[in-house]
């Protein structure tokens, strides 16, 4: 068989399966990272997956409705895993809410000192 020099082309839903790849690995290392306590971890890994389910948002109302289809049964699962292991992190908060405390040695010089 002789090479015809033909190259495939990717499709368009081609790229938007590889972003889903992409945030389906996101939320793997978010849901091992809070498995192991490293709710920091989880949480940028989650944030990482939730941009790329943001710019799928965007490409969606371009997509045709099989892309769509695809697309939309192929993330449900991807999204329900991210919801999943975001309720499994600790809310961030506050370490206090109370007024400043003034130092009077903050405002002394440390030359005069």
């Amino acid at each position: 068989m002789v090479a015809t020099g033909w190259v495939p082309r990717l499709t368009r839903v081609d790229g938007h399966l590889k972003l889903l790849a992409e945030v389906s690995l996101a939320v793997e290392r978010a849901e091992e990272a809070a498995g192991e306590g490293g709710f920091t971890g989880a949480r940028e890994a989650l944030d990482e997956a939730e941009t790329g389910l943001q710019v799928l948002r965007e490409r969606w109302p371009e997509m045709a409705a099989a892309e769509r289809a695809l697309v939309g049964r192929a993330g449900a699962p991807v999204k329900q895993r991210l919801d999943a292991v975001a309720l499994r992190l600790p809310r961030a908060s506050a370490l206090s809410a109370a007024a400043p405390e003034h130092d009077p040695e903050q405002e002394e010089d440390p030359a005069a000192a």
